[in-house]
């Protein structure tokens, strides 16, 4: 069973949600299927399937061939009943992505940057989003919508603007709303780490996953969780940033005034500073994976310590937090990255310790580098598409009110 839907009435919106999210799961998917799947009555599907299918998010792939009886007709999801605009901004980098439905990015840019204040950005970002819808001849009510993935945290004392992994002067901007103004479109904002979360939980390695725990290794160490198949946030929008617990009391020191930080031990960060130290002034991903190739002392050493850190990370995110898996993913590159999950085995004891377990405890991500720009691009999808129960508790107390 994917979902739990109701028949009632005044939460139609949640199944509507509910059928779109069987489908795009499992599809392709007949009505009866969806039926059974979400405990939908048959014709509470067929109707829902009817709207959608004029609103154009469903396609009809025609009847599927069977050896007996009447065969059913299948549904899928439509890759051009939408689209979407990712934006990804960070100190050297604006990348803005045009995706489809299913993910398919139709089109990218890559424009270089340096340290892009508000003044100049928002201008930028909101022309590279005209240019991108424009290029590729859409019709714009069909755009459902821009996300936008910056480095955070977000509004911290002390700490937002601070170190290399911050966007200087941002404090206090509202990104969505200026951003809305210049564009004229529904604008989302999120860190990079949960973006490339819901990225991977809508089209990657978490596809089927409800509760995930993904680590995103950037120019810091970031993460995004997924409770109930729905992003956790915090109250102020910065749950996740694990880059900041201390590991080592009285260790390295960090931008945010804390010494120890784990960030200061696994992020690209760290590993320049590594390099750095040992007089090999690394400057790129690219610069790391070559060293890898060249089998470097130095860079093999910072991977063994990083292993440690890490292994004693993912011990206390298990038991704190008992996911089904946790995503290993970011900008390391792809050799690095394997030889640092390589050195991560064997995991060490934790509540994560089952032998029913459906999921291996520790996975790769999928989306590689493109994960953030994905992961943007996702956000307004996955506000439009996804079941949210809170959606559900809404409707249900706002009958009850009129009720009483």
């Amino acid at each position: 069973m994917l979902l739990n839907g109701s028949n009632i009435e005044q939460t139609r919106s949640y199944n509507r949600r509910v059928v779109l999210e069987a489908v795009r799961l499992t599809g392709p998917i007949s009505r009866a299927e969806i039926a059974r799947a979400t405990s939908l009555s048959p014709q509470t599907v067929s109707n829902i399937a009817r709207e959608l299918e004029t609103l154009g998010l469903l396609r009809n792939d025609g009847r599927r061939r069977v050896k007996r009886g009447q065969p059913p007709k299948d549904l899928s999801i439509n890759p051009d009943g939408g689209y979407t605009v990712g934006l990804q901004i960070d100190r050297q980098h604006l990348i803005a992505v045009l995706v489809n439905l299913t993910g398919d990015i139709l089109q990218r840019r890559d424009i270089v940057v340096e340290n892009p204040v508000p003044a100049e950005a928002l201008p930028l970002m909101a022309a590279v989003v005209e240019d991108i819808v424009a290029q590729a001849h859409l019709a714009r009510e069909r755009i459902f919508g821009v996300g936008v993935v910056m480095p955070g945290p977000f509004e911290v004392d002390g700490l937002t603007s601070v170190g290399p992994t911050t966007l200087p002067g941002w404090s206090g901007i509202d990104v969505s709303a200026a951003l809305t103004a210049h564009v004229g479109l529904p604008v989302l904002v999120e860190n990079d780490a949960m973006a490339a979360a819901v990225g991977e939980r809508f089209y990657g390695a978490a596809r089927d996953l409800q509760h995930f725990f993904y680590l995103f290794i950037g120019t810091g160490l970031g993460s995004g969780m997924i409770l109930d198949g729905q992003p956790y946030k915090g109250a102020w929008g910065n749950a996740g940033e694990i880059g900041h617990m201390i590991v080592v009391p009285g260790g390295s020191p960090c931008p945010c005034g804390n010494h120890g930080c784990l960030e200061q031990y696994v992020s690209l960060h760290a590993a320049f500073a590594a390099l750095h130290e040992a007089g090999k002034p690394a400057r790129s991903a690219a610069d790391v994976g070559q060293l890898f190739d060249d089998s470097d002392p130095d860079l093999t050493r910072w991977i063994d310590l990083a292993a440690i850190q890490l292994r004693t990370a993912i011990t206390n995110i298990e038991n704190l937090f008992d996911p089904e898996s946790i995503l290993l993913g970011g900008y390391l590159p792809d050799n690095v990255m394997t030889a640092l999950l390589q050195r991560l085995e064997p995991l060490n004891p934790s509540v994560s310790s089952r032998r029913d377990r459906r999921h291996p405890r520790l996975i790769r991500a999928t989306a590689g580098t493109a994960a953030t720009a994905l992961g943007a691009a996702v956000l307004p999808l996955f506000a439009m598409m996804s079941p949210r129960l809170q959606m559900l508790l809404k409707s249900d107390r706002t009958t009850a009110d009129s009720a009483s």
